[in-house]
């Protein structure tokens, strides 16, 4: 084949291509190592949404959502998009371990548990930072309004640090859904393209100001730590003392 689009490398980590155009996708990839490493991250992304959430997607459906027999038929349509909402919204906040036991599903949904707060960032780092075309919505040229934008959602004045001291510099951010309300991602690059994310989202007056933690789960690494109403964690795929030497800078910009 003469190239191989997005849709192609999704639909073949997916198991969606008949037997000819797959060996099509796969003679192309071990031509192109770059888009073999991308079709591997895109699989270690499904494998991580499977194992935290295939569980829950097998619960049964919550009462509120279920519909008397009698129901007509768009009353039944709106139950079912409430309930895909709720799932949708999980995925934003729930996260990943290579096996998760019941114990680490109940504490990935505690809102104020940091370490469920870790691997919420890493999961978005994971999902995001390997993207080519649309890593972020809003670009680093329109700073001012990523900045004004996350911040009226979040409630709270947020703002990108600026790491170019330690060689990364701001690609831009999204809005995520966090456990209880929105959060932000705001994502580096150092020139060699590696890509550090920091997810910041807001917490209950009662949230204890935790010192630097450490957590690493799939190859991503996570400094996070807790400062009044705001919660910060900064991940990456990178040694973890050069991490924390920039989770320190992240820290002395921020610190109120």
């Amino acid at each position: 084949m003469n190239e191989m689009t997005e849709h192609d490398l999704q639909a073949y980590v997916d198991g969606r291509l008949d037997a000819g155009r797959r060996q099509a996708v796969e003679a192309y990839l071990a031509a192109n190592p770059g888009l073999a490493a991308k079709a591997a991250a895109y699989r270690r992304q499904n494998d991580a949404m499977h194992t935290a959430f295939d569980a829950i997607a097998d619960e049964p459906v919550p009462a509120r959502f279920r519909k008397p027999a009698r129901a007509t038929w768009p009353a039944l349509s709106y139950a079912a998009m409430a309930g895909c909402l709720a799932v949708g919204l999980a995925t934003g906040w729930m996260v990943r371990e290579p096996a998760v036991s019941p114990a680490a599903l109940a504490a990935a949904r505690s809102p104020l548990t940091p370490v469920s707060f870790a691997r919420q960032a890493a999961v978005a780092h994971a999902v995001f930072s390997p993207e080519v075309l649309h890593p972020v919505e809003v670009g680093a040229d329109q700073e001012p309004h990523l900045v004004k934008w996350l911040s009226k959602r979040l409630g709270v004045d947020v703002r990108p640090p600026d790491l170019n001291p330690a060689g990364f510099q701001l690609i831009g951010g999204r809005l995520l859904p966090a456990t209880s309300g929105p959060a932000a991602q705001f994502m580096y690059q150092d020139a060699r393209g590696q890509r550090l994310t920091l997810y910041v989202r807001t917490h209950g007056p009662d949230t204890q100001e935790t010192a630097f933690r450490y957590e690493k789960s799939d190859g991503v690494g996570v400094f996070y730590w807790i400062d009044r109403d705001l919660g910060y964690a900064l991940s990456g795929d990178i040694d973890r003392a050069r991490l924390l030497e920039v989770a320190k800078i992240v820290y002395q910009q921020l610190a109120g």
